[in-house]
């Protein structure tokens, strides 16, 4: 029984949450593998100090209530030998004074008590408390075994508080880390009414010259001068977050801080605490007073990514932000106030989601004040050679190496469809780099080109599939007779630039792609190996009338 209640309660201990809560459980579970009748998790601060109480059916709003079971003298005798203690009846027991049953007291019953230690290392940081009802007849002889199996599960519990206690003193590390580069980033690059504009993107991180993107960068200009919340929508991969560091360096807040987060990327009880803050105490791991990402952007700018993946109950606590400008921390009553300008990014469509009730529409239009969409890559292949041989720098100066990408290299690049966008093409360049053989990249060192192509196999597998995976010849569905009996020889070798009448394809060949690619011209480049340009030289030569669905 003892492994088989270890197991599960581990279990529980191992699933992302607020402490309180995940105490809760374990003791709720415990109670199914023990005849207990109360459960108590006491964690105490250096001096014995109760700092945090859960008990069965604890709730955030009663947990005041739970300070008042504590069995104060037991808990001293535990955190001070740092050993079990074992009451066999506590009315009688003097670490009880005045215990009495709540309400009717049972006849012909006694209550037992059991309580261990909750250790970090050596040092006792809380205790593990139950309360047994026993018969007066029924002999009292599970103690032991008791013992031993609560004594295992508080050691699950210490270690859970421990690794707790190492991420928030990591987390606040960095954090501060992160505010001290900003400060000398702005030290080192202060905005300038001076800089040009296109000197300001590229500072940021920006690549290109598309029109496309250009627009883009125009429309955040505009937009950074007010105070107004900004949306930034796109697919994945297109650089939200750059363009949210952008609307914040053209802003008149440039100098103040910018301060982002990933709402995806925390569950909910975790990202109040990082959003509002928390003092001290409030939770197992507070062990100070901590500012949250408000607090830290007040005067500045603050970056939701992933904003369509936030519940419905934390949309609630984020309107009431956006409307008044103020909050409490967690575990706090003192009302704070902050002046931030908001800019939120999703890849959601978020008009479908109110539509449902997925989410809250008073909280999209607080947010929505103006949108921005981001291009895709495909919407912007002029920026692709610039953009490779960026990242390509950038793979050089990290490993101290020289590479160049030749002319066929970038054909080859500028032909694939990146479902991932620029975060897909930087991972392509730079795993390209990794296993090329020599200093210059030619077509051959793709994996594309090779049949190990992880986006066309996922995207093979995908039910919006932009393109269908190259297959080499010999895996075609259509026979190579077929192809001797087209009007002319296919001719894959042909540069993109070539004119119509050089680029060679058989017209059946051309009409089976277009139509089992939906007559898509960019998928049906893909399955035949060629750039979109070139197909297009091939559908104007036999006067293919393309459908539209």
């Amino acid at each position: 029984m003892a492994l088989r209640g270890v197991y599960e309660i581990s279990k529980v201990l191992a699933v992302p949450g607020r402490l309180e809560t995940t105490l809760a459980n374990v003791l709720t579970l415990l109670s199914s593998f023990l005849d207990m009748r109360h459960g108590l998790v006491t964690l105490l601060d250096e001096d014995g100090t109760p700092v945090n109480v859960v008990g069965i059916g604890w709730r955030e709003e009663r947990a005041g209530a739970w300070f008042g079971r504590i069995p104060e003298q037991a808990v001293d005798r535990i955190f001070t030998t740092g050993m079990p203690v074992v009451v066999q009846n506590m009315q009688k027991s003097s670490l009880f004074p005045g215990w009495s049953f709540e309400g009717p007291e049972p006849k012909h019953s006694r209550a037992s008590f059991i309580g261990v230690p909750i250790k970090d290392r050596n040092d006792v940081v809380g205790t593990l408390t139950i309360e047994q009802i026993w018969d007066e007849s029924t002999t009292y002889h599970a103690a032991d075994e008791d013992v031993r199996f609560l004594t295992m599960v508080a050691n699950l519990i210490g270690q859970t508080v421990r690794l707790l206690e190492m991420v928030q003193r990591d987390r606040e590390r960095l954090m501060e880390q992160q505010r001290m580069l900003e400060k000398e980033l702005i030290r080192d690059n202060p905005s300038s009414s001076g800089s040009s504009k296109k000197g300001k993107a590229s500072n940021i991180g920006i690549v290109g010259t598309s029109p496309a993107l250009q627009n883009a960068l125009q429309q955040i200009r505009r937009v950074a001068r007010s105070h107004s919340a900004v949306l930034l929508r796109g697919e994945s991969g297109t650089g939200k977050e750059l363009f949210a560091r952008a609307t914040h360096d053209f802003s008149p807040r440039a100098k103040k801080p910018f301060i982002k987060l990933n709402c995806a990327a925390l569950p909910e009880s975790v990202l109040e605490s990082e959003l509002f803050g928390h003092e001290k105490g409030a939770f197992t791991g507070a062990v100070a007073q901590r500012k949250g990402r408000f607090e830290l952007a007040d005067g500045g700018t603050l970056f939701l990514d992933e904003i369509g993946d936030t519940s419905s109950a934390f949309q609630v606590k984020l309107l009431r932000v956006l409307q008044e400008g103020e909050f409490e921390r967690v575990g706090g009553t003192q009302t704070i106030k902050v002046d931030v300008r908001l800019v939120c990014a999703t890849n959601r469509n978020l008009e479908e989601m109110v539509s449902k009730g997925e989410f809250r529409a008073d909280l999209y239009y607080r947010i929505n004040v103006v949108s921005v969409r981001l291009p895709a890559l495909r919407d912007r292949r002029e920026d692709i050679p610039q953009l490779a041989r960026e990242f390509l720098r950038r793979f050089d100066e990290e490993h101290h190496t020289e590479h160049q990408l030749s002319p066929s290299a970038v054909r080859v690049l500028e032909s694939c469809y990146f479902p991932g966008n620029v975060r897909e093409l930087e991972n392509c360049v730079r795993r390209t780099a990794t296993l090329a053989h020599e200093d210059r990249i030619g077509e051959g060192d793709f994996a594309c080109r090779n049949d190990e192509c992880l986006s066309a196999t996922l995207w093979k597998s995908a039910v919006s599939a932009p393109f269908p995976i190259v297959q080499p010849r010999a895996e075609r569905t259509y026979s190579e007779r077929e192809d001797e009996e087209a009007d002319v020889v296919f001719d894959r070798d042909a540069p993109e630039d070539a004119p119509a009448d050089n680029v060679k394809i058989g017209q059946r060949e051309l009409m089976r792609a277009l139509e089992s690619t939906g007559w898509v011209q960019a998928k049906a480049a893909r399955m035949l190996g060629l750039t979109p340009r070139q197909i297009g030289y091939a559908i104007r030569k036999y006067g293919i009338e393309v459908r539209k669905f």
